[in-house]
């Protein structure tokens, strides 16, 4: 008995040991410079608030994360609130892992299948890569996981505190994102399912609307300013609106056109950020769990998630950061082989094949990115006076510095080239007066590849099969997808860290 719970306790110290080196182990990847978009976005916001004006001016998140990171921060430098950001960020997705182990034991009764859920969950490649970028991913998939549990526990029990704390949980939330509606839908059905059962309308009616109204007034505490700058606010939704139900068509949402709802979220999404082994045996974790009968507690976690997927996977815009909510379904669908399985030797055996991917994944955090090692090589292989043709629209150019040599970069905005003739000459100038080209990402050559975009694709076809004077001497490439092509992916997957880079140099 007591050599039992030594060995509990060791796991328990493992388990946690693993999920703070996987989420907080180079944070400040990048070497000081800050590659995605939407933490910068979010940095900049906060680094222009003061004590004296909370309004962050940005209306494409809640406040609450701004808030956080303002008054956490030892200092408001722009660098310090990108890794303040990140800290919650893995802090968020830690805490992810808590709620949902605690799930597992609560459903399975099972502490073998709730440590093997949480091994599963560490070394999800998705939930790693959100741990390590200072937005609010990490924040929503807490509050889904918090709010699963949390609604478990109150169908279980009804006692009150369950219910206090998902309100709490529940607006932090909504004062992050506006799609955090979603996630408080656990709880909306746990009230409903208790309802069912004590068939007490009263209780039914009350419950809700107090949730919903300490809801309400602690989501506007949290964003305030939703409601003080609701023009602005207002404004900023009917645009973020228009761009993701496609309507808005600009440059860096050009990969989904012409893609298929839900299938591109199986077919470029799922399988990168669950790992591809994780994402085969969920299909077989799910034929088990169909032919078991279902339990309400399952509903309470399936129903939100069947909601969500249906909601997201329909719009225009897919990307990954959309489907994090669900990156925890692969590895639940997954526990249902477990319990198959008697045989402690091949649950061991599955278990390490299944967190392969994701321990390869993990392995590009000990590297430098990849931009960091195109710009090392260029200062030491690039002559000086040369001239690079690159291409804009990067969130950070390349090469980042240049030893001081005198070199001279075009980005060139490849993005508008089909649609500005000018920009047909301008580019034949370019590519007279090159030396080197650079290819910064898989963003235009693969968007652009297409009867739509033929002055792109010619370019791009001669480029890479030697026909426009340049053969490729060097290819970057810090990807970790165990056996996937993570070009293949959907697009924020590779370029916001690690993009493949590639460089070609004149040899005519």
């Amino acid at each position: 008995m007591q050599s039992n719970k030594i060995k509990r306790i060791l796991i328990s110290f493992f388990l946690i040991f693993l999920v703070i080196f996987t989420r907080f182990y180079s944070l400040d990847w990048g070497n000081g410079y800050f590659f995605n978009p939407d933490e910068n976005n979010m940095a900049i916001a906060v680094s222009k608030m003061t004590l004296s004006d909370l309004n962050p001016h940005f209306f494409a998140y809640g406040q609450f994360p701004l808030f956080l990171a303002f008054f956490t921060a030892p200092n408001h430098d722009f660098s310090t609130i990108i890794l303040v950001l990140r800290f919650w960020s893995a802090m968020f997705s830690s805490l992810s892992i808590l709620f949902f182990y605690l799930i597992a034991k609560n459903i399975f009764k099972s502490k073998k299948i709730s440590y093997i859920f949480a091994l599963l969950l560490i070394f999800t490649p998705g939930l790693i890569q959100s741990a390590h970028f200072g937005t609010t991913e990490s924040l929503l998939i807490f509050v889904f996981s918090a709010n699963f549990f949390l609604s478990l526990k109150y169908y279980q029990t009804e006692k009150k505190p369950y219910f206090l704390f998902s309100i709490f949980i529940s607006a932090i939330g909504l004062g992050s994102k506006i799609t955090a509606i979603f996630f408080i839908m656990p709880f909306y059905l746990c009230l409903l399912l208790i309802f069912l059962k004590n068939k007490k309308i009263a209780n039914f009616i009350f419950s809700t609307f107090i949730f919903t109204l300490l809801l309400s007034f602690l989501s506007l505490l949290f964003s305030p300013f939703n409601i003080i700058k609701f023009s602005d606010f207002k404004s900023t939704m009917n645009y973020e609106t228009s761009v993701a139900v496609g309507t808005s068509k600009v440059f860096y949402t050009r990969q989904f056109e012409n893609s298929t709802p839900y299938i591109f979220q199986f077919q470029k999404i799922f399988p990168y950020a669950n790992g591809v082994f994780i994402f085969f045996f969920s299909f077989i974790g799910f034929i088990i769990f169909l032919k078991n009968k279902i339990k309400k507690e399952f509903l309470l976690i399936l129903i939100p998630s069947i909601i969500y997927f249906i909601y997201a996977g329909q719009l225009f815009v897919k990307w990954s950061r959309f489907m994090s909510p669900l990156f925890f379904i692969g590895p639940f669908l997954c526990l249902f082989v477990f319990k198959k399985i008697q045989n402690i030797f091949l649950i061991i055996f599955l278990t390490m094949v299944l967190i392969t991917p994701g321990v390869y994944f993990f392995q590009k955090y000990f590297s430098p990115d990849t931009r960091i090692i195109a710009t090392n090589w260029s200062n030491s292989n690039i002559p000086n006076n040369s001239f690079i043709l690159s291409e804009g629209g990067n969130v950070v150019d390349i090469p980042l510095f240049s030893n001081d040599l005198d070199i001279k970069v075009e980005n060139f905005d490849f993005y508008q080239l089909d649609s500005d003739l000018t920009l047909s000459e301008k580019l034949s100038q370019n590519l007279k007066s090159a030396d080197y080209i650079f290819v910064p990402s898989r963003r235009i050559f693969k968007n652009q590849n297409n009867d739509n975009f033929p002055l792109s694709q010619k370019y791009y076809q001669n480029l890479f099969s030697y026909n426009s004077g340049f053969k490729e001497v060097i290819i970057i490439n810090n990807q970790k997808d165990l056996f996937l092509n993570s070009e293949n992916a959907e697009e924020t997957w590779s370029v916001f860290d690690n993009p493949t880079i590639r460089i070609y140099k004149r040899n005519i």
